[in-house]
């Protein structure tokens, strides 16, 4: 499960911003992932408490956000969304579409830092 390495990543880019922020703690964290990242959004929610167990991070929701993969087609000239079997042509159309245009993302979007207020 690289899911898990993955996280291990996320977790340590949030705890380098929550010290940075002075934070207490983080109440949730968000990532964008596209269906042909090659990361399973259920495998990650299921390995997040692996990740932030005993950091800052412990204890904050994991919000992801799946961006399903598509490929411009000249020929519809418009993005077209496709699944896991894709082909190298347009689902469409089936004119060859090999440029794809969004679904490899893996991005952190926002952490919910516990920022104390100064009083």
């Amino acid at each position: 499960m690289h899911e898990l390495g993955l996280l291990r990543g996320v977790v340590g880019a949030v705890e380098r911003a929550a010290r940075t922020a002075g934070a207490r703690g983080v109440e949730a964290v968000g990532l964008r992932v596209g269906t042909r990242s090659g990361a399973v959004p259920d495998a990650l929610e299921g390995a997040w408490p692996i990740a932030t167990y005993g950091t800052i991070v412990d204890g904050a929701r994991l919000e992801v956000d799946v961006v399903v993969a598509a490929v411009w087609c000249p020929a519809c000239g418009k993005d077209r969304p496709i699944d896991e079997f894709y082909a190298l042509t347009c689902p469409v159309c089936g004119t060859p579409a090999a440029t794809l245009v969004r679904g490899r993302e893996f991005e952190v979007t926002y952490a919910d830092l516990d920022i104390p207020s100064d009083t």
